[in-house]
């Protein structure tokens, strides 16, 4: 067998084996999107204009929702209050100790 057979040979057998690595990756993230979806991302976006609409510094207040929002998927309905209906936005605070979440 010729060096230019060997090569081809190699080649090709490399690419089968990165095709198969990916397919079974796809088939990975397709477990893993199956499992986020069933626990349900919400809007952060729309859930922290709501909850910051009356703020004095809306873009402070929203940038800390969706901040909180993003960690604990959650954010209390209203304005203000009704953290326990988010225990994780609730307990959530700054390196300072205050509470990060408005």
């Amino acid at each position: 067998m010729s060096l230019s057979k060997v090569l081809a040979c190699l080649l090709l057998s490399l690419l089968v084996l990165h095709l198969l690595v990916e397919a079974a990756d796809a088939t990975e993230v397709s477990a893993d999107s199956v499992e986020s979806s069933a626990a349900k991302k919400i809007d952060c976006g729309a859930a922290c204009a709501a909850r910051c609409r009356l703020a004095s510094r809306q873009k402070m207040c929203k940038r800390a929702c969706g901040t909180c929002c993003a960690r604990c998927n959650c954010v209390p309905p209203g304005t203000s209050g009704n953290e326990d209906v988010c225990p994780c936005y609730a307990t959530m605070t700054t390196h300072g100790g205050r509470h990060k979440c408005p």
